[in-house]
């Protein structure tokens, strides 16, 4: 067992609706672990979380057509997601030839 100094922090969203299989739309738990979340140990939380995870992949590999959704800029990042691509441009790209001191 790891030596946890922090708590596991929520993967809720703040899209609190159920689906069709009763799971959160949002976080992809269901009702018994978000009414838990607070009592439930470090390590019990850490496997809800791998839960999560794993509903997510079923969920994302039964869509057979996926549709490119616009998300809102101020909707908070989901923990189940991958960490996003930095955007940053490389020295290559960058032009400064209109640019004056």
């Amino acid at each position: 067992m790891q030596l946890e100094f922090f708590d596991v922090p929520s993967p809720c969203i703040g899209v609190c609706q159920s689906d069709e299989k009763g799971y959160c739309k949002g976080c992809l738990r269901t009702r018994d672990e978000r009414q838990q979340w607070i009592t439930l140990t470090s390590d019990d939380k850490q496997k809800v979380i791998k839960r999560c995870q794993q509903r997510k992949k079923r969920k994302d590999g039964a869509k057979k057509v996926k549709e490119e959704v616009i998300e809102p800029e101020n909707k908070q990042p989901s923990l189940l997601d991958p960490p996003a691509k930095s955007n940053l441009c490389t020295k290559d790209e960058m032009d400064f030839g209109d640019f004056e001191l």
